[in-house]
């Protein structure tokens, strides 16, 4: 299937590619066995890295090297790939089960109170590599078990990732669409683990330098809790982010290309409080998990 066409440049110029389906989804996708099939030499011996996550629940893209911070992921439910073991630092285990996935990390700091975020994906077709990178707000309500935030690439985003406590809520953000903006909230339910994906050839943000004695990416487990009655949409985000607005020094505004970005407390509490009014005056009700 050809690349759905991309949205307006007014529209998608800011926006940094997100969250791409997951590898557990992307697996499980008609046709996709082959193309994730593992390999155990230095380099992909399959299709590589494709730009977008595909997990249950979100994702977002990102890159060192790729132009974009943050992975999309797809929609689909199928069990993790089978590995055939070999000798190899490039050797891969299967996704784990995420019921297996401790809550918490006693590798991440410990941070007072409720912290928030705003994570970013892509809900319209885009192939990278061969695979559809998409994952929408539905896709993560669709998931049955916390879905992994698979596929950052990025840096910055990747601290944010391991800052986030088990707890914590986020923003799910439409990204290169046609109406970008905020659509619902969901709740980290698992801290950072490897990004197993990295190390593995076929995936669409497969990274060669991520070993099995040297992991590079991390992920975090989220689970969805709400989908916005009316979306909050980009310009309404830019307006409220002028002079002295409540949104002046939110992180996405300022960082446009990156798809995790830190929420202070203010910022959710308007947003959400937006969310609420835009609702009402729809004559419309959220929908919770």
């Amino acid at each position: 299937m050809p690349p759905r066409k991309r949205a307006a440049a007014d529209d998608a110029s800011a926006e940094s590619v997100i969250k791409r389906r997951s590898t557990r989804q992307a697996a499980a996708a008609p046709g996709a066995k082959a193309q994730y099939a593992e390999s155990d030499s230095e380099g992909p011996s399959s299709p590589v890295k494709s730009a977008a996550k595909t997990t249950k629940k979100a994702k977002g893209p990102k890159g060192t090297a790729l132009p974009d911070a943050d992975h999309v992921k797809p929609k689909s439910k199928g069990p993790s790939q089978t590995h055939t073991a070999a000798s190899s630092s490039r050797d891969v285990t299967p996704n784990p089960d995420p019921e297996t996935i401790p809550r918490e990390n006693p590798d991440v700091e410990r941070h007072e109170g409720q912290w928030y975020w705003l994570m970013k994906a892509e809900p319209e077709t885009r192939m990278e590599n061969g695979h559809d990178v998409r994952f929408s707000i539905d896709d993560l309500r669709a998931c049955d078990k916390p879905e992994g935030w698979d596929g950052i690439r990025n840096y910055a985003a990747r601290k944010n990732l391991r800052a986030m406590n088990a707890g914590d809520m986020a923003f799910f953000y439409h990204s290169n669409c046609k109406v970008p903006g905020i659509v619902g909230t969901m709740e980290i339910v698992r801290e950072a683990s490897e990004d197993i994906s990295a190390r593995r050839p076929g995936t669409p943000y497969y990274d060669p330098k991520s070993t099995k004695e040297n992991p590079k990416w991390s992920l975090v487990h989220v689970e969805f809790r709400r989908k916005f009655a009316v979306p909050i949409a980009l310009p309404e985000l830019r307006d409220l982010g002028k002079d002295d607005g409540p949104l002046a020094n939110m992180q996405m505004l300022k960082l446009a290309r990156m798809s995790v970005s830190k929420v202070s407390k203010q910022e959710w509490e308007t947003l959400c409080a937006l969310a609420d009014k835009k609702a009402k005056e729809a004559g419309l009700e959220h929908e919770d998990a």
